[in-house]
């Protein structure tokens, strides 16, 4: 994977919404070496925080190279939702929504990039072999460490789902896996699943 960086205007300015401050360009290449670009928006917001990746591996229990895929993975699976149009139904829907009703469509949100981290993870190891022994395992104990019930278990000691707005450990790991498993991004239909 390469990237290149470029530096369009930053911020609401911009005239993009707000998307964009910096794009990178990554290009990713398949065994023809044909080229497909994927535009990112500049440093999401999941990744800003210095020592994530070490939260990961101290607080959570999730080390491992592939549990740090994981994470922008999960984060480009939201830019992925941007590009969609999935974002802003999401926010409308948020903003008719009562606080409970608005968590759980959130939840449905994260769940859908958890199953977009799969279908990158899938795709670039069928078209680069990049997964080795034992990463997949790491990835699904990230999964299964950034859940809400866990959070919420080790911060507060006790667990109340109305408030869960990235989904439990079960269901982070089970829509991760079917992205992983399926390779396919219309596998991710997290909101027109009856059950998450």
């Amino acid at each position: 994977m390469e990237i290149g960086k470029t530096q369009p205007k930053c911020g609401r300015s911009a005239g993009n919404g707000g998307l964009t401050a910096r794009r990178r360009a990554i290009d990713l290449r398949t065994r023809r070496h044909r080229r497909r670009s994927l535009l990112l928006p500049c440093r999401p917001k999941g990744l800003h925080r210095s020592g994530i990746f070490q939260d990961l591996a101290d607080r959570f229990h999730a080390p491992g190279d592939f549990a740090q895929a994981y994470v922008p993975a999960h984060e480009i699976g939201h830019h992925v939702q941007t590009l969609l149009g999935t974002s802003r139904k999401v926010r409308d829907l948020q903003q008719r929504a009562g606080r409970e009703q608005a968590n759980a469509i959130q939840v449905r949100m994260e769940l859908q990039a958890d199953c977009f981290a799969g279908v990158w993870a899938n795709n670039a190891d069928r078209t680069r072999q990049i997964l080795e022994q034992g990463d997949i395992e790491e990835g699904l104990t990230a999964a299964s460490a950034i859940g809400d019930d866990r959070i919420q278990k080790q911060t507060q000691g006790y667990v109340v789902p109305d408030t869960f707005t990235h989904g439990s450990s079960a269901q982070r790991v089970r829509w991760f896996k079917r992205g992983l498993k399926s390779g396919d991004p219309d596998q991710c239909d997290t909101f027109g699943a009856r059950s998450l």
